[in-house]
């Protein structure tokens, strides 16, 4: 059976398409060292690749999470202080009320009138404290785009909306504390309460005693509400430990879908060079003789 001819046309043909691809193969590795990529675009890899754009969605989504919950603390840390200073002002209202039980009408009308302007000056503390505001909103006033949450008479402002940060795929906290579930709704609440305590310390001291029954409830809501802001606070942390620990493992997978091995890629870049240089010098022997060689 004829064999197919093998001309000095074909044989160049043929070398020479085996120096492109070791060239090209020489390319890529270059690439891939300059850039420290072995997935430079989705043709190098497309399994790869696709595996690589959701690991980079998630990692997005997983580092939204955790601004969320920066905010979230960042609101909840403004009403942990808050009241912290609410409850320390009750405590105080407290020794107060029992000073002017202690005294009753016996006590001298102008010792009455000095704590009761010190119980005014602690409701009007309370007041600043409950307006207290994170990026200029109210942090007790629900959703309201007012500045306040309590006027100075101590009237609520705000509205019943909630603020909610999502800080996982399927979870989200109340972020804000509702104003009436600390201090009190409506004629209730804290300011009317020591209002009416600086008014019987003056008027009618042998009020005083409900009064401190009052002052131990509102304390009570205070410290509830305390309560929950630290829990809020807590959940967030963990959430957001969470979507820290999640980024830190997807880059390590993602580093493994498109990193070179740095040692492993020198290594073949230079047997690459070996091999192409070697390839240069083979084909320079095959292709040497010319016409001028057949005709001598």
């Amino acid at each position: 059976m004829p064999g197919f001819r093998v001309t000095e046309r074909s044989m160049a043909t043929t070398t020479l398409t085996n120096l492109q691809v070791n060239l090209q193969r020489n390319q890529d590795l270059q690439n891939q060292l300059s850039s420290g990529k072995l997935i430079t675009k989705a043709s190098d890899s497309p399994g790869g690749a696709i595996i690589a754009m959701q690991h980079r969605s998630d990692i997005a989504a997983l580092n939204q999470y955790s601004r969320n919950a920066d905010d979230g603390m960042g609101w909840l840390g403004m009403a942990d202080t808050a009241l912290n200073s609410a409850s320390t002002q009750l405590n105080r209202a407290r020794e107060l009320v029992l000073t002017g039980l202690s005294s009753g009408t016996s006590g001298s009308p102008q010792a009455r009138e000095a704590i009761a302007l010190e119980v005014e000056n602690l409701r009007s503390a309370m007041i600043d404290l409950a307006n207290s505001t994170y990026l200029d909103r109210p942090i007790f006033g629900g959703t309201t785009s007012g500045s306040l949450a309590y006027d100075h008479s101590g009237a609520y402002q705000g509205d019943s909306g909630a603020v909610n940060r999502t800080i996982g795929a399927n979870a989200g906290v109340r972020v804000d504390t509702s104003g009436d579930s600390v201090f009190g709704a409506g004629a209730g609440n804290v300011f009317n309460l020591l209002q009416r305590v600086a008014d019987n310390l003056r008027n009618d001291p042998s009020a005083l005693k409900n009064d401190l029954a009052d002052v131990d409830t509102a304390q009570k809501r205070v410290q509830t509400g305390l309560s929950g802001v630290g829990s809020r606070y807590n959940q967030i942390s963990q959430m957001q430990q969470t979507a820290e620990n999640r980024v830190f493992d997807l880059r390590a997978q993602l580093s493994d879908v498109e990193d070179i091995d740095l040692p492993k890629t020198i290594t073949e870049l230079s047997l690459q060079q070996t091999a192409y240089q070697a390839a240069l010098a083979a084909t320079a022997r095959v292709i040497q003789p010319s016409l001028v060689d057949f005709l001598r």
